[in-house]
């Protein structure tokens, strides 16, 4: 039977990279995103997604029934992410932070539970190591990230009858494209690879159906970004 995946923020950075391997994995992908994805593949399905309109993710799980009614794997990946100080940071930027980060995968969740495989489905958040640490200068990416954790921890327990697998990644810095709009001063040496995620992921995603990986936090070898 052909496994079915959904990534969010499949246009880009990770969320294009996990697509990919999925892909490669035989999975059926369902990737979302607003300006669209460039893989090519017969079982690959772009779909539009704004995570933070709500009728936009009620079309895209409307455009998955129309292929299948079971979800196997989820991959919540859309995000943003702007660096500023606090007294620097406007009320829109905060608020723009919370409807991707946070309003986001509270709509893709809410409308996922008719697909839910008992016993099987497994939720994948790419959260980051800002969703348990507050740095200094992203205010608002750290506290959107926070909000993510709270609901995915809420509802481990509101679905526990589900007996689903969940993980969360916090991965440390990754040096992707993000950086070249931050403007930031960091070492990229110092960054992980776009790759060393990956493997972070496919061992995951790879590994045996009875066990389960709650929380992985991975960082560079020379740690936390100072």
């Amino acid at each position: 039977m052909e496994k079915c995946a959904i990534v969010t923020g499949s246009s880009s950075g990770l969320g294009l990279e996990i697509t990919r391997s999925l892909l490669e994995a035989g999975y059926v992908v369902f990737g979302g995103s607003r300006s669209g994805t460039e893989v090519e593949h017969e079982n690959f399905y772009d779909v539009e997604l704004d995570v933070t309109s709500e009728e936009s993710v009620e079309e895209f799980y409307e455009t998955i029934r129309e292929f299948t009614e079971k979800v196997h794997l989820v991959v919540n990946n859309a995000g943003i992410c702007e660096m500023s100080p606090l007294s620097e940071t406007s009320s829109e930027a905060f608020e723009q932070h919370l409807a991707t980060n946070t309003l986001g995968p509270f709509l893709l969740f809410r409308g996922l539970e008719p697909f839910l495989v008992k016993d099987e489905t497994h939720v994948i958040s790419v959260l980051s190591t800002a969703a348990r640490f507050g740095y200094p200068n992203v205010s608002a990416y750290t506290a959107s990230k926070f909000g993510q954790l709270g609901i995915i921890e809420s509802l481990k327990k509101e679905w526990k009858d589900h007996r689903l697998k969940f993980t969360n990644l916090y991965p440390g810095a990754i040096d992707t494209p993000l950086w070249d709009k931050l403007g930031t001063q960091f070492s990229r040496k110092k960054m992980l690879k776009t790759s060393d995620f990956m493997a972070v992921f496919d061992f995951v995603v790879a590994a045996p159906a009875n066990i389960q990986f709650p929380e992985i936090t991975f960082l560079h070898r020379d740690g936390y970004l100072e």
